[in-house]
């Protein structure tokens, strides 16, 4: 899952983007309005959480510019001002939801996870192909009943190739969901870390490598 978080208080804004990346997302930064459509423009995000008083491009504009565009990323609007009149006024602008500071960081974790579930095409809470498992609300993969010690990256990964099922999914797409824009497109990072996972996934082996194409699960 790949998350911008556009908050112009920026040690507010870099603890969210660290709490978010243990959860296994992807996620980068913009602290005004101009570099959060900017970033939304260029790349491909699953949900927007966007702080509604901001420097530059109000968060307004923002949200209307998101909502009117063809970017499927979900809004998730935060603000200071929790009223009921507040709350109906950001949905109007097209945000998808609306979430009043202060704001408990495991309810925002789990706004963020179901708008990102609307943002994609339909699946089921738990992927499951054969003896593999994986609940992305517990944060939990097993195979064959035995817990797999995945990283957050690894994680993400069979999280894609399964919501794929079976499916190819390409190096760039998976590059592009699972890290923030601060990764090196041109680096190993991804072979690499499907190298990884493949070795705690065990035998027989699960990820097959389509050559030129990307990964998927068998």
């Amino acid at each position: 899952m790949r998350v911008l978080v556009v908050e112009d208080h920026e040690e507010l804004a870099e603890t969210v983007a660290a709490g978010l990346r243990r959860e296994g997302m992807a996620v980068d930064l913009a602290f005004d309005g101009p570099t959060a459509l900017e970033r939304a423009e260029i790349n491909g995000y699953d949900v927007v959480v966007l702080d509604r008083d901001l420097p530059g491009v109000h968060g307004d504009q923002v949200c209307r510019t998101l909502a009117a565009g063809n970017s499927r990323a979900r809004v998730l609007m935060l603000t200071a001002s929790g009223t009921v009149a507040d709350r109906v006024a950001g949905l109007g602008l097209g945000a998808d939801d609306y979430l009043p500071k202060p704001f408990a960081f495991t309810e925002l974790v789990a706004r963020i996870r179901a708008l990102a579930r609307r943002a994609q095409p339909a699946l089921p809470p738990v992927l499951v192909r054969g003896e593999l498992r994986l609940d992305p609300a517990r944060r939990e993969a097993t195979r064959a009943g035995c817990q797999l010690p995945l990283s957050p990256k690894e994680f993400a990964v069979l999280e894609l190739l399964l919501g794929a099922q079976g499916a190819v999914v390409s190096t760039e797409e998976l590059l592009e969901r699972a890290w923030d824009e601060a990764a090196d497109p041109f680096s190993q990072t991804v072979k690499v870390t499907v190298s990884r996972l493949r070795r705690k996934l065990g035998e027989p082996p699960l990820v097959e490598t389509v050559d030129r194409a990307g990964y998927r699960i068998r």
